[in-house]
């Protein structure tokens, strides 16, 4: 079994859509409206941008997680969490073995958490 999609609350899809374009440096997919539907492809997992979705949590994995957070609170997003160190991973039962798990937050144009991870090399 593998997750096929997420849906993430958006009251304003135009908003939203440029801050999630932004976010992976590619644009939707898929626009249907109405109903009001967004969709991005992340390596076959969808993410749904939909008015009527509940908030939710996830996460992205980055190749540059200091870059990324430097270039989100340029464009004027609220950092909630700098960089940090979670955890070390002895083996790879949850990340690479031999890295460090860094995570930071970010709030969405739509007021939602979004968690950034980079595993970087010990």
């Amino acid at each position: 079994m593998r997750a096929v999609q997420i849906a993430q609350y958006a009251a304003d899809l135009s908003r939203a859509t440029a801050f999630y374009t932004d976010l992976f440096g590619a644009g939707p997919v898929a626009s249907f409206d109405p109903p009001g539907l967004v969709f991005f492809d992340l390596d076959g997992q969808r993410l749904l941008l939909d008015g009527g979705a509940p908030p939710a949590l996830h996460y992205y994995q980055v190749d540059d997680l200091d870059a990324v957070v430097a270039r989100l609170r340029a464009a004027g997003a609220v950092i909630e969490s700098e960089p940090h160190v979670i955890f070390t991973h002895q083996d790879d039962t949850l990340g690479p073995a031999g890295t460090e798990e860094v995570h930071a937050f970010t709030r969405d144009t739509e007021n939602n958490l979004v968690g950034l991870i980079e595993f970087r090399p010990l």
